[in-house]
């Protein structure tokens, strides 16, 4: 496996990183059947391991503890930070009181005494981006945590952190993970670019579009019975995504692989991507995508691809992406009524 450095940071990852999201309860509740998983991937010759505090609440940290016993120095181990971990108001968020107590919960439960990258899982509007990324400077130089990272940040949120890191002296993101599909092509347009400008390693999660570009979500026919359905049912039931899948099935057929592995092919074509995340829940979905990994597509199937899912944009919606309170609370985008001009 050709490796590639995340960022400038020096550390060499493999093209794909395991995520492991579906350990645990949200997922495979077998633990040692996703410690196999975990074992076969290592196997293979990824390096990276991506997982979250959040996942399955611990669960998902502790697995990956488990199957790194003895192999942890060869592993670049990634974690997140962000979500409530329990029901007080601050067991959640980028303040320092809450990073100080959050590490110390992931190290213990990765078995572990440092983090190779510390990640902000999502920005925090009511926390001034000093405040964290001071807390976490701290964490690198006490050692638990070798660097740092983003995720799902708007690119303004990504400059202002640079900036705020240059200006006071902090240790700065290294590494952004954001959504990049065939059918979430946004970041193309500026987010993409921007980290490489900064020398950022990016990580993309979901290539597959949460499961649409498996060929298992068909138009016109029957939703699968799933967790995605469940909790993103817009998402999975979005026509334009189906109308986009359904050109994209033969096109995966002339060129002579499945639609997986052409959605896979398409997010590592791009320059600015370091690792794309595998999500697998099974060993036969670790293998299937394993199979993929060295295909390449050619100019002529890339154009193709263009032409159904244009660069830069969004065929679809992704349910799982941030949204900024500016969109997502009506106050904030209208002026009282008071105000308004008459129609």
């Amino acid at each position: 496996m050709q490796y590639r450095t995340l960022g400038r940071t020096g550390i060499k990852v493999s093209p794909y990183a395991l995520g492991a999201m579906m350990f645990g309860k949200l997922g495979n509740p077998d633990h040692e059947d996703s410690v196999r998983i975990i074992h076969r991937a290592l196997d293979a010759g990824i390096n990276f391991i991506d997982t979250a505090d959040r996942y399955s609440n611990g669960e998902s940290e502790e697995i990956v503890g488990k199957a790194l016993e003895g192999r942890r120095d060869k592993v670049v181990l990634a974690t997140k930070f962000y979500a409530p971990m329990g029901e007080d108001v601050n067991q959640q968020g980028g303040s320092r009181r809450w990073i100080m107590q959050a590490v110390d919960g992931s190290l213990k439960r990765l078995g572990t005494d440092y983090i190779d990258l510390y990640q902000l899982h999502r920005p925090v509007p009511d926390t001034d981006i000093e405040e964290t990324l001071s807390a976490l400077t701290d964490l690198i130089r006490a050692g638990k945590v070798r660097a740092i990272g983003s995720s799902t940040f708007p690119v303004s949120e990504i400059v202002e952190a640079q900036w705020v890191s240059e200006k006071r002296g902090l240790a700065r993101f290294r590494t952004e993970q954001p959504p990049y599909s065939i059918l979430d092509r946004g970041i193309e347009r500026d987010m993409l670019p921007t980290a490489q400008r900064y020398g950022m390693g990016v990580m993309v999660w979901s290539p597959l579009s949460k499961g649409l570009l498996t060929g298992r979500y068909r138009k016109g026919q029957p939703l699968p019975d799933s967790i995605r359905v469940k909790f993103m049912p817009k998402q999975m039931s979005n026509e334009r995504s189906l109308d986009a899948v359904e050109q994209l099935l033969p096109l995966a057929a002339e060129a002579g692989m499945s639609l997986t592995h052409l959605a896979m092919a398409f997010v590592m074509a791009h320059p600015g991507v370091t690792s794309a995340i595998l999500g697998p829940r099974t060993m036969e979905q670790l293998d299937d995508l394993l199979a993929g990994a060295e295909l390449r597509l050619s100019d002529e199937v890339l154009d193709r691809i263009d032409a159904i899912a244009p660069p830069g944009f969004d065929v679809g919606i992704n349910e799982a992406n941030y949204q900024p309170p500016v969109v997502t609370t009506p106050t904030l985008r209208r002026r009282p009524a008071g105000e308004r001009a008459a129609a």
